[in-house]
């Protein structure tokens, strides 16, 4: 009867007591039903697929108050929030509902903003702006959208959609003054009080971006080390660090990754997902320019000296020793080592122009390649040797690029709808990978920290690029060969700040 009587004086509050449910899911605080009439539902995460499976009734998310299942985490500042979603069989309403939304308070009438698609493919970005007010919508030219990521920036809101594949499509709306702490999460609502609707989230992510008051180079954000299945666009989180981790190379044994650190060369073992220092002597400058031969034996350097004139491109064994210097001068940034061992190319700066150069393994003389005005970085061998890819911003837009492994027949790979950069080429040489900046974000000579970037694959032989991952980053996120040895995962960076790991699997240190 005490209990009973408690319920009513919380429904008489216009609270609803699934509010008290507290239960932790992956990154997620809790859950419970929003509303006063709905039948109950559940959100389960699955540790093994890293997949929030969830259930949800009530009448709508609309008018002056809503009903339906959230999954959320109280959050202060701004955030980037991202999910791939799908719903569970065909659906009785076509409006049933799945997204992200963050709500002042777990009230059915609170101010919110949502980013949600319908059972029907509508999506659209939604908000009520005060406590009981009428909801508005702003539809987005977008439809059946199964990517949804909705960021916060002071009381602006961006709502970003995609079919997995292509390129985001936005919608924002400003002046939107949820208080600073908010409930954020995922929520599904079935549009029918009495009908009990399901949906999957995978590839949850919830990131802090970078404050205005950062300062690039000096100041960074923390960083995860990803998986991405290049098939099936999947990522695993394997590893977090409140530190700047930088360009994961894939070592051709497939047992480890190499990247750096704070100068720093790190091995990654990811049998027991841990790193190790590996030792490089006095070569301590080291930066994200970093590569492995074919043959897995040595490690290719890019390490500051100041005295002579930036970055030098140094060799040590893979395993660590004393690096060779190979440059005589920088600044000089490695980005590729032959099939054959004999010969690294490397972006070097002579003469006030960054240009793509060759130089034996061992050292020896500089062979020029490229001489086009403008900025020519990234070059790497073809598995075959045959031919060189790099990125070049000689026709204003950076671009994917590739020539003759003598330098000859320059001709452009990819378009310039955005801004490409570092062309990976898989072992087996069927496919190349890259990032992309967007246009609207940096210029073209620019490839900085902590931007809304792609990671998009297409064929060697050429065609359309296709979108594989979403992600928040950029500089140091794949500036290097970071393919499996099988050819079917890619490792990167992504970015955050301090919200807690977005993956209950990863590891921390």
């Amino acid at each position: 009867m005490k209990s009973l009587k408690f319920i009513i004086f919380l429904f008489c509050l216009g609270l609803n007591p699934a509010f008290s449910q507290k239960e932790a899911l992956g990154v997620f605080d809790g859950h419970g039903d929003i509303g006063k009439d709905v039948e109950p539902g559940s959100a389960v995460y699955n540790a093994k697929t890293r997949e929030y499976e969830m259930s949800g009734s009530g009448y709508n998310i609309w008018l002056d108050h809503d009903e339906f299942h959230f999954l959320w985490k109280k959050m202060k500042g701004d955030f980037i929030v991202y999910t791939r979603a799908r719903f569970i069989g065909k659906g009785v309403d076509p409006h049933r509902k799945v997204g992200w939304m963050a709500r002042t308070n777990l009230e059915g009438t609170s101010p919110h903003v949502n980013a949600v698609v319908h059972g029907d493919g509508l999506t659209s970005l939604q908000f009520r702006k005060t406590n009981a007010a009428k909801t508005e919508e702003i539809r987005s030219k977008l439809t059946h959208a199964d990517v949804i990521q909705l960021e916060r920036k002071g009381n602006t809101y961006t709502m970003r959609v995609a079919k997995f594949g292509e390129p985001f499509v936005t919608e924002q709306v400003a002046d939107l003054d949820l208080g600073d702490e908010i409930y954020l999460g995922l929520f599904l609502g079935s549009h029918n009080k009495d009908v009990v609707e399901k949906g999957v989230y995978s590839d949850v992510r919830i990131s802090a971006p970078a404050p205005e008051s950062l300062v690039p180079y000096k100041n960074y954000l923390g960083s995860s080390i990803e998986l991405l299945e290049v098939a099936t666009g999947k990522r695993e989180i394997i590893y977090n660090s409140p530190k700047s981790l930088q360009a994961p190379n894939w070592t051709t044994d497939g047992k480890s990754l190499i990247y750096n650190r704070e100068g720093s060369m790190y091995n990654f073992n990811l049998a027991k997902r841990e790193p190790k220092l590996i030792n490089t002597g006095t070569v301590k400058n080291n930066n994200n320019d970093h590569v492995i031969s074919f043959d897995g034996k040595m490690l290719g350097l890019s390490s500051g000296v100041n005295e002579l004139g930036g970055s030098i491109v140094w060799t040590v064994h893979i395993t660590g020793g004393t690096p060779k210097q190979i440059t005589p001068k920088g600044p000089s940034y490695l980005h590729g080592w032959s099939p054959d061992g004999k010969t690294l190319v490397f972006t070097g700066s002579r003469n006030n122009e960054y240009d793509i150069y060759s130089v034996p393994s061992n050292g020896g003389p500089e062979v020029q390649l490229t001489t086009a005005k403008g900025l020519e970085d990234g070059p790497e061998y073809t598995p075959d040797g045959k031919y060189i890819y790099f990125n070049s911003n000689r026709t204003g837009t950076m671009q994917i690029w590739k020539m003759k492994s003598n330098g000859s027949e320059q001709e452009a790979v990819t378009t310039g709808e955005f801004h490409d950069w570092f062309p990976h080429i898989s072992p087996d040489g069927k496919s190349i990978v890259f990032i992309s900046f967007l246009k609207e974000e940096v210029p073209a000579g620019d490839h900085p920290f902590y931007k809304h970037v792609y990671l998009r694959m297409m064929p060697i032989g050429g065609g359309t690029p296709k979108v594989i991952a979403y992600v928040y980053g950029g500089q140091g996120t794949i500036n290097t060969p970071s393919w499996s040895p099988d050819s079917k995962k890619v490792a990167f960076i992504s970015n955050s700040g301090e919200v807690g790991s977005p993956d209950s699997q990863a590891s921390t240190k």
